[in-house]
C-alpha cells in the first residue's frame, strides 16, 4: 500500500513525453472518425431529432450535466489526486464517438438514435466541453488547485475542438449530401480503417510508455472502472426512465457509456501534458471503455432486442400464422 501511495503522490508531477508525430496521427484518426460519422448521417437522422426531441434532449442533459456531476462526486468519494480528477472530468465532458455507433449496431440497438445523439453531442461539445471542463474541475479542490497552475486559453481549446470535430464533421456532411453514392461506398472503409489506425497508433505509443502506464495503472484503475460502470448504468437508466424500446435503451447506454476518448487523449496531451495523471486516465479509460463496450454489445447481440412480453406476443402471432 505504501508503494501505491507513493505512485499516487507522484502522478500529479508526471510528465508524459509523446512525440509530435503521434499527436498529429491521433488528430488525423479522430478527424477520420468524425468524417465517418458524418457520412452515416442522413436527412432521416436529422429529422429524428425534430420528431423525437425528448430522448435527444434528455440524453444531452445526462451527458453534459448528470455524468459530470456524478464524476465530481466520485472523485471526492475516492479522494483521487488532482490530475486524476481532471482526467476523469475531461473524459466525461467529451462527446460520444464513432465506437458508440458501432457497438449499438452490434447490439441490435437503435442505430438512428445513436447516430442522432452522436451528431447532437458533437455539435454541443464544440462550445460546451471547454466550459464544462473548467466548471466541473472547479468543484474538486485538488483539481482546482492544479488548474490554477495550468495556463489554458479556453478559446484555444474551443479552436482545437472545432478543428478536431467541426471541420471533418462538416466535410463529411457535405460529401454525404453532394455525393451520396460515394459516401455510401466510402463509409464502409473509413470506419474500420480509422479504428485499425487508432489501435496501431495507440499500441505504438504505449509501447514507448509501457513502464509508465504499468506503474500508474493501479492508481487509477478503481476510479476508471467505477466511472465507466456508472456511465453505462446512467445511460441504461436514462433509456428505461423514458420508457424507450429495448433497441433505443441499448443505444442510449452506449451513447452515455462510450466516450470519444481519442479526443480526450489529444486534449490531455495538448493542454495537460505536465499533469501526467490526466493523460494516463484518458488513455486507460479508452482501452477499458472499448473492452466493456465490446463485451456488452456481444452479450446483447445474443439476446432479443424486445421486451419479454413483446417477444411472447410475436411468437404467438408467428405460431398462429
Amino acid at each position: 500500500m505504501a508503494e501505491i501511495t507513493a505512485w499516487a503522490g507522484d502522478i500529479d508531477q508526471l510528465h508524459i513525453d509523446i512525440s509530435g508525430g503521434f499527436q498529429l496521427a491521433m488528430k488525423i484518426v479522430i478527424a477520420l472518425f468524425l468524417f465517418g460519422i458524418a457520412l452515416d448521417v442522413r436527412l432521416d437522422d436529422l429529422g429524428y431529432v425534430v420528431r423525437r426531441p425528448l430522448p435527444i434532449g434528455v440524453g444531452l442533459i445526462a451527458q453534459f450535466l448528470v455524468m459530470p456531476a456524478l464524476t465530481v462526486l466520485l472523485t471526492l468519494a475516492l479522494d483521487v489526486r488532482g490530475s486524476v480528477a481532471i482526467g476523469m472530468i475531461l473524459v466525461v465532458c467529451c462527446p460520444a464517438g464513432n465506437l458508440s455507433n458501432i457497438f449499438t449496431y452490434r447490439a441490435k440497438g437503435d442505430v438512428a438514435l445513436s447516430i442522432s445523439l452522436t451528431t447532437a453531442s458533437n455539435v454541443v461539445a464544440l462550445v460546451v466541453t471547454p466550459i464544462a471542463v473548467a466548471f466541473w474541475t472547479g468543484l474538486n479542490g485538488a483539481a482546482n488547485d492544479l488548474m490554477r497552475d495550468v495556463s489554458i486559453d479556453p478559446w484555444e481549446m474551443v479552436l482545437e475542438i472545432a478543428l478536431l470535430i467541426g471541420l471533418p464533421f462538416t466535410a463529411g456532411l457535405l460529401v454525404a449530401w453532394r455525393f451520396p453514392g460515394f459516401a455510401e461506398r466510402a463509409r464502409i472503409y473509413v470506419e474500420p480503417g480509422a479504428l485499425v489506425l487508432l489501435l496501431l497508433i495507440v499500441v505504438g505509443a504505449l509501447a514507448g510508455q509501457i513502464q509508465t502506464f504499468r506503474d500508474y495503472a493501479g492508481v487509477v484503475a478503481v476510479a476508471i472502472i467505477l466511472q465507466n460502470a456508472i456511465s453505462l448504468l446512467v445511460g441504461y437508466a436514462t433509456g428505461r426512465s423514458l420508457r424507450l424500446p429495448v433497441p433505443s435503451v441499448r443505444a442510449m447506454t452506449f451513447e452515455l457509456g462510450v466516450r470519444n476518448t481519442g479526443l480526450s487523449v489529444v486534449l490531455a496531451l495538448g493542454f495537460f501534458r505536465d499533469l501526467g495523471g490526466v493523460v494516463v486516465v484518458a488513455a486507460l479509460w479508452g482501452m477499458w471503455d472499448s473492452l466493456t463496450g465490446l463485451l456488452l454489445s456481444t452479450w446483447w447481440r445474443r439476446r432479443p432486442a424486445v421486451e419479454p412480453g413483446e417477444a411472447s406476443a410475436t411468437s404467438l402471432e408467428s405460431a398462429a400464422d
